[in-house]
């Protein structure tokens, strides 16, 4: 029963993966009345937490792989961005729903040494 909870636990982090590009493409998507910015914003802020990711975070394939505190820092910093985007896109419930689902997931990781 705890190695399902383990998979679940890892599949609610990919989830909240995904959802931080929705999130800040979101947003990107709601700022100001100026289409071509809120294209740019739209596309451009996802792609660039996207390569953060992948040079930093990627689980197995980071070019650069975090670990100890500056992990700690690139994973609030990236999910911390995706609460705070749904809230400056006018957000703030699910934007709080997504900041403490993450704390949750970040627990039990650390708990599980996922």
């Amino acid at each position: 029963m705890l190695s399902l909870a383990k998979n679940l636990n890892l599949l609610v982090m990919f989830l909240l993966e995904l959802g931080v590009l929705g999130a800040t493409g979101f947003w990107g998507f709601t700022v100001g009345q100026n289409w071509p910015l809120r294209l740019l914003l739209g596309l451009g802020t996802p792609a660039l937490f996207i390569a953060v990711w992948a040079v930093f975070g990627a689980a197995n394939d980071a070019r650069i792989p975090l670990t100890g505190l500056a992990r700690v820092v690139l994973e609030v910093l990236w999910f911390g961005g995706g609460a705070v985007a749904l809230v400056m896109a006018g957000r703030l419930v699910p934007g709080l729903v997504f900041a403490a689902v993450y704390v949750v997931n970040a627990a039990l990781r650390l708990m599980w040494h996922q």
